[in-house]
């Protein structure tokens, strides 16, 4: 029984002695969760930067959140680079003069630029080559009178017209003297010394003028080539009249020195009509090209509408553009040249081409006639086909 009762006290004993040890854990946990509390927060301090526009900031600098997002661009795209424009190059058939009226206004008032074209316009140093660099492909395009047309595709150049600026012939005789009586008149241009400037002179004009009889005498002096000086050449009496002067000009020029001329129109002579100043392109290019060329005489259509419609506005804008043609002899000129301008460049009158090569050949200056489609064409019409 003794021992009953100390098993009971020892239970008793342990049980008391859990219960203050549970006790005292309590009261530790308690006082150290007051400390942490009463101790100061923590913070960070280091500062947070976000990058301008990366979230929007509201009223107070709240930022806040779009609602949605917009369904287009804010900023319109950039407007796309026009086209670049396609690069050609024209020989003119000597230096430029108001006979180019047309594609000086072309080039200068953008109309060959809305065609998607720039048109570098060269000056040769010696007309002769214009023909010769077109049909080597050297140049685009080149200027050059109907004459000389037929007699160089006689020689077999690849070249064919494709638009008329001048309808009438720019060119006739000038004779230095008085002009005789219209009744001597042939005998008068028969006894003359002639200088030439192109083939057109050598080859038809002085054909014309001077009968193989007269060329048969003993003391018949042969015609020379004036080398595109004809001014000079008739001042120092170096000849006596030029087979192919330009008749707004030459005798202007001359006139200033106190020199009197005439001269006789190649209508006179029985040549028939032809163009003055016509483009020329490869014959290889003729039909590759034709939306091109069809380009380019649009643009020379509106130009030379332009200048029939504003003559005097015109002539301003040739000579701001280029002062070498502000002189009293191109402004003398401007009048008649302005009458002879074509207004419809690609306009083609095949019977005016058809006859002069009946003319050529009856004259004996060529063998044969060539195809009036072998010397001319309509870009317009070779689209539509």
């Amino acid at each position: 029984m003794l021992n009953a009762f100390w098993r009971g006290r020892s239970f008793i004993v342990l049980l008391l002695v859990f219960f203050l040890l549970f006790s005292f854990s309590a009261t530790y946990a308690n006082e150290e969760r007051e400390a942490d509390d009463s101790a100061a927060p923590l913070s960070l301090e280091s500062d947070i930067t976000l990058s301008e526009g990366l979230w929007p900031a509201g009223e107070g600098g709240v930022a806040e959140v779009p609602e949605e997002a917009p369904s287009m661009a804010v900023i319109p795209p950039p407007p796309l680079d026009p086209p670049p424009l396609k690069q050609l190059t024209l020989m003119l058939d000597w230096y430029l003069s108001p006979q180019h009226a047309s594609l000086i206004v072309a080039k200068e008032r953008g109309l060959f630029a809305a065609q998607g074209l720039e048109i570098e316009l060269l000056t040769p140093a010696d007309p002769s080559i214009a023909i010769k660099l077109l049909a080597a492909g050297e140049v685009d395009l080149a200027l050059t009178r109907q004459p000389l047309l037929h007699l160089h595709a006689h020689d077999g150049a690849p070249i064919t017209r494709i638009a008329t600026l001048i309808e009438t012939p720019l060119n006739a005789v000038v004779v230095a003297g008085e002009a005789p009586a219209p009744a001597a008149i042939n005998d008068a241009l028969a006894d003359l010394h002639y200088g030439f400037s192109t083939r057109e002179g050598r080859d038809v004009l002085i054909e014309r003028l001077l009968p193989l009889s007269v060329r048969q005498v003993d003391d018949f002096v042969q015609p020379e080539s004036v080398h595109f000086d004809a001014a000079d050449a008739l001042r120092e009496r170096q000849v006596e009249a030029i087979a192919d002067g330009f008749f707004h000009t030459l005798p202007q020029q001359l006139a200033s020195d106190g020199i009197a001329t005439h001269t006789v129109r190649y209508s006179d002579l029985d040549i028939p009509r032809h163009d003055g100043l016509i483009l020329l392109a490869n014959n290889d290019s003729v039909a590759r090209r034709a939306i091109t060329w069809s380009r380019v005489l649009v643009a020379l259509e509106e130009a030379s509408n332009w200048v029939i419609e504003h003559p005097e506005e015109a002539w301003t804008l040739l000579t701001t553009t280029h002062p070498v043609l502000d002189n009293p002899i191109n402004q003398g000129a401007w009048d008649d040249l302005l009458r002879r301008i074509a207004l419809s460049p690609a306009a083609l009158d095949e019977r005016r081409y058809a006859m002069f090569e009946s003319f050529l050949q009856q004259a004996g200056i060529t063998e044969n006639t060539l195809p009036v489609a072998r010397l001319v064409v309509n870009p317009h019409a070779l689209m539509e086909r």
